[in-house]
């Protein structure tokens, strides 16, 4: 039923098919309890879905109904919370079954009951039935609610029940106790009701106990109550009390709208339509001739809906601002504009976020209703204008978005009830405000209500300036994303005259200063593409307007302000350079000269350090980085020196935003202040900045490190003129792991990228000079370099922190490749092909996903790179298992995806080392998935090999090559522990049983020589599962391991001893041949039933004793053996 909550009306065809197959099942007395309460469920998942004064209409309402409904309801426990919707419907089918034309009485019957007692008569019980479920805390109480208040409509039950139910719900609201919940529940459920009942009831049943009412409802001072629902019930009931003191009539002095037709709002006026409109008007100056008889409660009701719009919640305020707009019809003109006189007051300084929304939504109800006079909106525009820009800041955040939206449901309302010619006067003022909402507010849903306005006014009004071309543009849909709106939305409407000053101007006074730093961003960027619009106004208005502010004391205000005046600045420099100017023609001398003053008043200020130095020295970074772009006249000037000092500093800052800022504004800076004419570099000041970075890669800060490397790699290609074998060196030197620096990992992976971007700048030329280029002579150097860098498997708290200089490393070694492929493959040799390689599958089938999936897609890259690169080897099997067709729909980051294709590759000589060293980390791993997958792709392989010798061996030595290389190397040792077990415990190596083979025995030792002094209790245990697979293989290889196993069973950590004898339990199970036949039970018994936990001291005979039973020397510690030997 939920798929049907959009469109419930798509039901209506099969509403009353659907409830008459319930009901009918509820009705039936065969059917049991637990069915009916299940029909009634269903029913009530429809009634949910479809609304309960849809359904309630349908349900049968016959005399025959009302006895058995009503004996239904009663036998049901108010208390079961299980089956509340079998309460609820009942209580809806009673408040329809009830309302049958007939005398109550006449249905009563005098018949006596089992007690001797009369029944009660019908009416009584449905009362009581309905008082008894307004105090239940759950749903039903809505139900008894409205059950009680139509009830009570009817001409014999008011006649005798209602003054009775009224005295009862003023004595509930006078005893309930409010700071209870049973206490609040029994209030809400008398409030309730009493609302319904003076909506639904006759003006003339009521209006006599309106009065006593409203005393007691005041007497319960419901505003102080920390309770919405209860604040809401309260404001429900005295607007409905409001509209009983007055007499139903519509209002001769609202204003009416004579046609609301689209067409000919957007059509020209033919004269018939124009005299209806001036009928209209006239009718606006009649007063309504009978008298008003306007009680004394009335100012009371006034005021507590004045009240109940400054409520915290803002489903009280809607409810408020309702009332009000319901009220007011009601009143004489003269009450009517009092109360839109103190709505207005609300939208004061003075006032809360709280009112200005509660006011917006009354001043929207009073339009939408025909009771804001035309006369009036000289002083609601300024208003709602003010309240479409409403942002008061708190803290690091703001509150005004619910006070902006509720403002353009007030423009909205304002399109459908006003004549063009009414609104005529404001519609430029509204137009502007309603598309810089539209386009430049922060939230998303403030943006879509005004684009809803705009597109209710162009079509009710048409006369918005161009309103159709912005509405389809600046639609719903288009205003969702914030970055589309400032970037290119807000250029498309700038075109149009009407809103370029309007939007501009919103941008540097309003959006300049917001709180967010990231919609002042947007702003900047927004002014510099909103500047090719008006250009004069920018260079002549928004920069002198600008340039005192990005000096003031308010941050927030001088982050925006510089920012504004870098990209208004640039933007004008590119307006220059098309029409053949310079900078300086476009800007007066005083703003070139106050741009330049920027970062010196702030230096002197001290304003880069502390609280906002961050945000100031990543402004000026920017502007820095844009003046250089603009080519401002500072060529010769003192201010480049403080500029380049600053520069420097930032690159040290631990914020990498801030160093990004920094690095960013370099090669501008140099490309536009540090070259000569001829091309190439200021001699001073290419030592001095070489110089600085070169010693800053040796700087002990980390931070440093890696902005200094950034900074070099971004530098133009005459910088490195003559020195680049100096700065290549740096580089390479920063790139090798040091123990004292071996957690800078960051910085080690800055480096690499460093060392790519230079590459990529100064280009490669086989015999060129190793100072100038990328050559023969230095070549070979750098690709060493990064081949080391993708050894680095450093960790730490944030874990395989190494992989970034890896990944760092595999893309310097791609671009590298393709660089030299595509101008001088003579220079990738053989050897360096087949390492680039053999680091990228093996990368490719590692633990971590992001990793494999750069590598595999680099792999790729190359494999099919066109020219193609030299000396791939076995180029043709890759280009088999990795076909082209269906590689770059291939998700390498998926271990299921590239491992079956990766395993093939162990047939390969070249690539079965770095392949099974990269699977053993993924085998071997913690990550379910991968190693399942892993796992299933090795053993898969193996298991097609695993009955020929000869291959067998060889994958066998070289997993025996990965053991040796990595003795002690626990990133290695442990998973290849772990990797090695599932081989031996699946039977790959069962070849090997068969025949004579060193194998497992080199395999013990390995073992024996990993464990050596080591604690690590990860270790020992995946040690111990080998020793146990290892049982498998006869002579020396079983009584060495047997004789391992044993040691650990008296090893010095309890759980390391209790592990390793469950483990020789199952094997001794498993394995033939380890225990004699008629030693088996006992060696059993001793090591299940053995509390290997316990203190050495308890443990060790038995396990000597297991030792004599499997034939096997007993163990003698050191220490026993020295004492001997002694």
């Amino acid at each position: 039923m939920d798929e049907y909550q959009e469109q419930p009306h798509l039901l209506d065809p099969h509403l009353e098919s659907i409830l008459s197959q319930l009901l009918n099942i509820a009705r039936d007395p065969k059917t049991p309890t637990a069915a009916v309460h299940l029909a009634f469920r269903c029913l009530y998942l429809v009634t949910k879905v479809r609304g309960y004064k849809i359904i309630v209409r349908l349900m049968p309402h016959e005399v025959a109904d009302l006895e058995p409904v009503l004996a239904l309801l009663m036998q049901q426990d108010p208390l079961d919370f299980g089956t509340w919707e079998t309460r609820y419907m009942l209580l809806l089918w009673l408040s329809i079954v009830s309302m049958i034309p007939f005398d109550m009485v006449k249905l009563d019957s005098n018949i006596k009951l089992q007690t001797g007692e009369v029944k009660k008569p019908i009416m009584n019980r449905i009362i009581d039935a309905g008082k008894m479920y307004l105090n239940v805390c759950d749903k039903t109480l809505d139900a008894a609610a409205y059950l009680v208040s139509r009830f009570m409509t009817r001409p014999d039950v008011k006649k005798e029940k209602l003054p009775e139910f009224l005295d009862w719900a003023v004595m509930v609201m006078n005893n309930a106790n409010r700071e209870t919940m049973p206490g609040m529940t029994e209030l809400r459920g008398v409030l309730t009701t009493l609302a319904l009942l003076f909506k639904n009831g006759k003006r003339e049943d009521l209006v006599d106990y309106a009065p006593v009412v409203l005393q007691k409802l005041s007497e319960c001072q419901l505003d102080d109550i920390n309770n919405t629902v209860l604040r809401l019930l309260g404001i429900k009931l005295v607007h409905r009390l409001g509209l009983t003191f007055l007499k139903h009539r519509v209002a001769a002095w609202r204003y009416q709208r004579g046609s609301r037709s689209l067409i000919e709002n957007l059509s020209v006026k033919t004269d018939s339509t124009q005299a209806a409109s001036d009928m209209v008007h006239t009718r606006l100056e009649d007063e309504d001739g009978d008298d008003y008889d306007i009680p004394e409660e009335i100012e009371d009701v006034i005021e507590k809906l004045l009240s109940g719009l400054k409520d915290k919640e803002t489903i009280v305020r809607w409810a408020a601002a309702k009332g009000i707009g319901r009220v007011t019809g009601r009143l004489p003109k003269e009450l009517a504009d009092e109360v839109v006189g103190s709505v207005l007051e609300l939208c004061s300084l003075r006032e809360s976020d709280a009112a200005w929304h509660g006011a917006c939504l009354s001043l929207a109800e009073l339009g939408r209703r025909g009771l804001l006079v035309p006369q009036r909106l000289t002083e609601v525009v300024p208003v709602v204008l003010k309240a479409l820009a409403y942002d008061e800041k708190r803290g690091n955040f703001s509150v005004g978005a619910h006070v902006r939206d509720a403002a353009c449901y007030v423009c909205w309302a304002f399109a459908r009830a006003y004549e063009p010619e009414e609104i005529g006067l404001h519609v430029y003022k509204i137009a502007n405000a309603l598309v810089i909402v539209s386009i430049f507010d922060r939230e998303v849903n403030v943006r879509r209500a005004a684009s809803a306005a705009f597109q209710e006014n162009v079509g009710r009004q048409g006369t918005f300036p161009h309103g159709i071309d912005i509405l389809t543009t600046a639609d719903y849909f288009a205003v969702g994303n914030r970055t589309n709106c400032y970037l290119e939305l807000s250029v498309y409407v700038a075109q149009f005259p009407e809103y370029t000053q309007a939007l501009i101007d919103h941008l540097t006074h309003i959006k300049s200063n917001h709180w967010d730093s990231a919609m002042r961003e947007l702003t900047s960027k927004a002014l510099h593409n909103l500047t090719v619009q008006a250009s004069e106004y920018m260079a002549k208005t928004v920069l002198p307007y600008l340039l005192p502010l990005t000096t003031g004391i308010d941050l927030n205000t001088r982050h925006g302000t510089i920012l504004d005046v870098a990209e208004i600045v640039h933007a004008l420099s590119i307006i220059a350079r098309k029409t053949d100017r310079t900078i300086s023609d476009l800007l007066d001398q005083n703003v070139i000269d106050g741009i330049k003053a920027i970062a010196k008043v702030l230096h002197d200020a001290k304003l880069f350090r502390g609280l906002g130095g961050e945000l100031m020295r990543k402004a000026v970074s920017c502007l820095i980085e844009k003046m250089s772009l603009s080519g401002m006249p500072y060529h010769s000037d003192a201010v480049l020196d403080l500029w380049h000092d600053l520069l420097d500093d930032c690159l040290q800052h631990v914020e990498p935003e801030v160093q990004a800022c920094a690095v960013a504004a370099i090669p501008a800076f140099c490309d536009e202040y540090y070259r000569l004419d001829d091309g190439r570099a200021r001699p001073d000041a290419q030592e001095k900045v070489l110089e600085k970075y070169l010693q800053g890669l040796r700087s002990p800060v980390e931070t440093a490190r890696m902005g200094f490397s950034l900074a070099l790699g971004t530098l133009p290609k005459f910088m490195f003129s003559g020195k680049l074998k100096s700065v290549l060196m740096g580089l390479m030197q920063a790139i090798r792991i040091t123990e004292k620096e071996k957690k800078w990992a960051e910085a080690r992976s800055d480096a690499v990228k460093a060392l790519t971007s230079i590459c990529k700048t100064v280009g490669v030329e086989a015999s060129g000079s190793p100072s100038e280029v990328i050559c023969n002579e230095n070549i070979n150097e750098v690709y060493e370099s990064l081949l080391v860098a993708m050894t680095d498997y450093t960790t730490e708290g944030r874990g395989d922190v190494g992989a970034w200089v890896r990944e760092a490393s595999m893309s310097a070694l791609h671009d590298l490749t393709i660089l030299a492929v595509n101008s001088e493959p003579k220079l990738v040799t053989p050897d360096i092909t087949r390492s680039v390689f053999c680091c990228l599958v093996q990368q490719a089938c590692e633990k971590i996903d992001r990793t494999r999936g750069h590598a595999g897609d680099l792999f790729g890259k190359l494999l099919y790179h066109e020219p193609p690169v030299p000396h791939v080897p076995h180029k043709k099997e890759l280009m088999e298992i990795f076909p082209e067709a269906g590689l770059w729909l291939l998700n390498w980051s998926i271990p299921a995806k590239t491992f079956p294709k990766f395993v093939q590759l162990i047939t390969l000589p070249t690539y079965r080392y770095s392949i099974l060293l990269g699977m053993t980390v993924s085998v071997g791993g913690l990550t379910e998935s991968l190693v399942k997958h892993s796992g299933a792709a090795l053993h898969s392989y193996l298991r097609t090999v695993s009955k020929n010798r000869e291959t067998m061996q060889v994958l066998a030595g070289a997993l025996k090559q990965i053991f040796k290389d990595h003795q002690k190397v626990d990133r290695v040792s442990i998973p290849f522990l772990k990797m090695l077990e599932q081989l031996l415990a699946s039977g790959c190596f069962e070849i090997f049983a068969s025949i004579e083979s060193s194998l497992p025995m080199e395999f013990l030792l390995l073992c024996k020589q990993e464990i050596n002094r080591s604690k690590d209790p990860q270790k020992l245990m995946a040690s111990a599962d080998v020793f146990c697979s290892l049982l498998q293989f006869p002579g020396e290889t079983k009584k060495k391991s047997l004789l391992q196993l044993l040691i650990f069973m008296c090893h010095v950590y309890p759980r390391i001893r209790k592990t390793t004898a469950n483990k020789l339990y199952e094997a001794v199970v498993t394995y033939d041949d380890i225990v004699s036949d008629e030693n088996m039970d006992e060696v059993l018994t001793l090591l299940s039933e053995t509390k290997w936990d316990e203190d050495l001291e308890t443990v060790r005979p038995i396990r000597n004793q297991i030792c004599d039973l499997l034939n096997i020397a007993r163990p003698i510690r050191k220490k026993a053996v020295k004492e001997s030997s002694e």
